[in-house]
């Protein structure tokens, strides 16, 4: 059984980048993942990391299960593992279900900016411009000042606002002054 460190976890990243081997890197996560005993990485996160890796290895039904083992586990993580359920289902083209896990995101509030920024690309990667900006700019405003996320909700807003054709607002002038 494994008491997960991060220090572990990057020699694990590194050697895979290195390797080139998503699948691989997949089912060494999933294995860290069965032995797992305690950490200071979650279990959920190291299931996240492990579905982000089966997407790269084209391998979405399996990412869709990780994701969910790491809602199901309810551990810390970043992004709420949900956007990334909802990511992979607009890559199956199964967009309808994709929506109804973004609004059951939404409905169950405390959405992180991390949560939201994910959110926003994905709809916008996907089409729906209108909604990218709701969620980015809600989260932008719960967002805190002068973060990395922060200022990436605020490009994230910018671009979709040019996209949209809208004029410059008091939150893009945040941005201009971020810089």
């Amino acid at each position: 059984m494994a008491h997960v460190t991060h220090e572990q976890l990057d020699r694990l990243l590194e050697q895979a980048l290195l390797a080139d081997d998503h699948e691989d890197l997949a089912r060494r996560l999933e294995a860290l993942v069965g032995a797992y005993i305690s950490g200071d990485i979650s279990r959920a996160a190291i299931l996240v990391l492990a579905a982000e890796e089966w997407r790269q290895a084209g391998q979405p039904a399996r990412a869709l299960d990780c994701f969910q083992r790491a809602v199901d586990d309810g551990g810390e993580v970043g992004v709420d593992p949900r956007a990334g359920i909802a990511d992979t289902l607009f890559e199956l083209e199964q967009p309808d279900e994709g929506r109804e896990v973004i609004e059951a995101i939404r409905v169950d509030g405390e959405v992180t900016p991390a949560t939201a920024l994910t959110v926003a690309e994905t709809l916008v990667a996907y089409g729906d411009l209108r909604e990218a900006h709701r969620w980015a700019t809600e989260g932008a405003q719960g967002a805190v000042e002068g973060s990395g996320e922060y200022t990436a909700l605020l490009r994230t807003r910018y671009r979709i606002r040019v996209d949209l054709g809208l004029p410059e607002d008091e939150l893009d002038a945040l941005l201009d002054a971020s810089h």
